[in-house]
């Protein structure tokens, strides 16, 4: 295993650290690490290594194996493994990651949440995964093309190699990330024992000046206070989620692909003709032969008569291994079957029921995914934190009485809220609220003759009041007559 103290040791010349580069992508490709998450990455995409490698066969007189190309060798692979990770990443983050102060998300990228989705589905296939903090958004490096370098005193993660290739006979890239800035380096075909520097070291963040005359120059650059790629573990573990799992999917594919090459086997119609021993091998071909184009055939010895049957292959005892496999997968992974809770009439308590081993199992999900953005935030400069709304399938119908039988003692908008949320529209709650409220005011009842008389009263009172007003270069006279009079009428009118 190498660590950041030899990378420290092999910078003593650029030839040096090159094929230090290159001997640690080699080791790192080699290492049980590195194998794990790559036959994950291949469940994952339902490419199982073990049934795809199976191979029937037969074995002659003398004992020895030789391949079986003549009978039905099917090979299916179950998606078991792609459903259980894309189950507790969606049940944790399909809803995206809530900030305390929303108005720092867009300072962590458009696609933050998307990346975030990303970087903790291959943390759960790899073991761990990295996001690389670049400047305004986060890249995720998997373990299969990117290869730490722990320090040995503390274990943090101080340096790391990617690298990429797209085929064998192409060149492979790589870059050295290290905590000053990074080196980007290639080997071809022409040079795979040398390698070349693609860009020498430069800092993370780099500020660029362009003119006509000489492009873009980096005139300055500075990096951050800490190594910006940060792993995230899938587990306590920190070993791929399909360590455990890998066994029994392969049980239920090898049971599941032998019961199809049983069925497609015994699906042939085989004869037997009786009182024909003197037919040879080459005689019964052509029977057989004759039998499929022809669909008859002429047995000439008197005697002769053929029999056509038909195999039938023993299911039950095939059918309870793959149920009770399948069972047990579920439970194993702490996964959600939603045959359990497919009827209709689920209660409230039986989905709860049916979700917890999910929800435990997205607790310790949440921890990690938790700790490695808090990373992520210490080298973009954010102080805040994260939460998260988990989706979950309810019964509606229930989730309504329930609010609603509270109507009366919480706030109406707190009510209408929680029913948008059941019902999937809660992104809708200020329009809906508007809407509420304009119908209020549409229900008001018309005005009626007593409203119109105390609206009148109010006018008189108004202008019986104004008499009082007078301007600044008024001497402070007043109509004593007009006074009284409008006194009059409005005590006449009580």
């Amino acid at each position: 295993m190498r660590t950041f103290q030899d990378l420290q040791e092999h910078m003593k010349s650029d030839a040096e650290l090159i094929n230090f580069v290159h001997q640690c992508i080699n080791e790192h490709k080699s290492s049980p690490e590195y194998l794990a998450a790559y036959n994950a990455q291949r469940y994952f995409d339902k490419r199982n290594s073990t049934i795809l490698a199976y191979q029937k066969l037969l074995y002659t007189i003398s004992g020895e194996a030789v391949p079986d190309n003549y009978s039905a060798n099917y090979k299916l692979c179950s998606g078991f493994y792609e459903t259980f990770t894309t189950q507790e990443i969606q049940y944790l983050l399909g809803n995206g990651v809530t900030l305390g102060e929303t108005d720092k998300e867009d300072a962590l990228g458009e696609d933050f949440d998307d990346k975030v989705q990303e970087w903790a589905r291959e943390a759960r296939i790899g073991g761990v995964a990295f996001g690389f903090w670049n400047l305004d958004h986060i890249d995720i490096f998997k373990l299969t093309e990117f290869m730490p370098l722990y320090d040995e005193e503390d274990g943090a993660l101080k340096a790391g190699i990617r690298f990429w290739q797209i085929d064998s006979d192409k060149p492979l890239r790589a870059t050295l990330y290290e905590l000053d800035g990074y080196t980007q380096y290639m080997w071809s075909r022409k040079t795979a024992s040398q390698g070349t520097i693609l860009q020498k070291k430069r800092a993370y963040k780099n500020i660029v000046k362009s003119t006509k005359a000489d492009g873009d120059i980096i005139y300055k650059g500075e990096n951050y206070p800490n190594f910006p790629i940060v792993p995230m573990y899938g587990n306590d573990s920190h070993i791929s989620t399909l360590t455990g799992l890998r066994e029994q999917i392969d049980c239920y594919d090898l049971i599941k692909s032998g019961f199809a090459n049983d069925i497609d086997d015994a699906s042939q119609i085989y004869w037997i003709i009786q009182n024909a021993g003197g037919m040879d091998d080459i005689d019964l071909v052509k029977f057989v032969e004759r039998m499929k184009t022809v669909r008859a055939a002429v047995v000439e010895d008197g005697g002769a008569h053929a029999e056509s049957h038909t195999m039938e292959v023993p299911y039950a005892s095939r059918e309870a291994i793959l149920t009770r496999l399948e069972n047990d997968l579920y439970r194993d992974a702490m996964a959600l079957d939603v045959k359990s809770i497919a009827s209709g009439a689920a209660t409230a308590t039986q989905i709860k029921a049916a979700y917890e081993p999910l929800n435990e199992k997205a607790d310790g999900i949440e921890f990690q995914v938790t700790s490695a953005l808090k990373a992520i935030f210490e080298l973009a400069g954010i102080d805040d934190t994260v939460s998260y709304s988990r989706s979950i399938i309810i019964n509606k119908s229930e989730e309504v009485t329930v609010v609603l039988s509270c109507a009366e003692y919480l706030p109406e908008d707190y009510i209408t809220e929680k029913l948008l949320t059941i019902l999937g529209d809660a992104d809708r709650l200020d329009e809906i609220l508007e809407m509420k409220e304009k119908a209020e005011m549409d229900m008001l009842p018309v005005g009626s003759e007593e409203e119109e008389e105390e609206e009148m009263e109010d006018t008189d009172e108004a202008d019986f009041m104004s008499d009082f007003e007078t301007d600044e270069e008024d001497d402070g006279s007043a109509d004593i007559q007009a006074l009284a009079d409008r006194i009059e009428k409005l005590l006449g009118g009580l």
